[in-house]
């Protein structure tokens, strides 16, 4: 693992976009020169939009005006869809085709909206991850990524009385940026393995274990990748971490069946 890359990730007060960059760099192996040019795009876009906010005092229009200004007339409205590709997690092609994964895009919106001087922060809305600008004691916005669209409090407090889950998200407390990077992480290990770019995915899941190496769910990704790869022994370890920690989950049968098949002996070393 590259060190800036993990003391990055891991830092209480994160870079967005240059932790965005750096991984570009170090996982999806981009040039150091585009990501430069990222950088001068984003920081573009951002002397852009703090020069036509600069006539507006009160903080509601300044954060309703530059969501206008971020996605109506730079067009950066993606539409919804279910799987995203390697390109789409990746700012260049974002930024040219105006067309970003969400996990990316949040990152990359929420950089922005600070970096303008606005309070921004990840929430958890039951059934998606949204963003909220805290404009005052009083108002407050939030919205996806995707469209910019503003969630109505109607619709807001329908989502919360009918969630039931009691997850560590589930009453609208701000999601770290850390985690937030992990999110983007494992969407960029979902683009690849769908592409059967098994080695590339395991790296990112060798990453994402380096910021969370608790995490079973973790575990079990990895196990999924080396199985993919041949390496059984290392695959069975996972699994079995993964079996120990959640043997309720409903896969977890599936799981036990599917270890009962792996043949230690023909295990490749990883």
């Amino acid at each position: 693992m590259k060190d800036l890359l993990l003391a990055e990730l891991k830092a209480k007060q994160v870079d967005l976009a240059q932790a965005l960059c750096l991984i570009e760099q170090h996982v999806l192996l981009n040039d150091h020169a585009d990501s430069q040019m990222n950088m001068e795009d984003i920081n573009g876009f951002i002397d852009y939009f703090a020069d036509k906010l600069t006539d507006i005092d009160d903080p509601l229009d300044r954060a309703e005006r530059l969501l206008r200004l971020i996605f109506v007339e730079q067009l950066f409205v993606s539409e919804h869809k279910e799987n995203w590709t390697i390109a789409e997690h990746q700012l260049n092609h974002g930024m040219a085709y105006r067309s970003l994964a969400p996990a990316a895009k949040n990152l990359m919106i929420l950089h922005i909206l600070r970096a303008c001087g606005f309070h921004a922060e990840a929430v958890y809305v039951p059934d998606q991850v949204m963003l909220r600008i805290i404009c005052d004691d009083e108002y407050a916005i939030i919205f996806h990524s995707i469209d910019g669209k503003p969630i109505s409090w109607m619709e807001l407090d329908q989502r919360l009385n009918d969630d039931d889950n009691e997850d560590e998200h589930a009453s609208l407390e701000p999601i770290s940026d850390n985690k937030l990077l992990v999110q983007y992480l494992l969407s960029v290990k979902n683009a690849l393995i769908r592409e059967n770019r098994y080695f590339d995915a395991l790296t990112l899941v060798e990453l994402v274990l380096a910021l969370e190496p608790h995490d079973p769910y973790h575990h079990r990704d990895r196990g999924f990748l080396l199985q993919q790869l041949d390496c059984y022994k290392v695959a069975f370890d996972d699994y079995k971490y993964y079996l120990d920690k959640c043997p309720d989950e409903p896969e977890a049968q599936l799981l036990k069946m599917q270890l009962e098949n792996i043949h230690l002996a023909d295990s490749k070393v990883h």
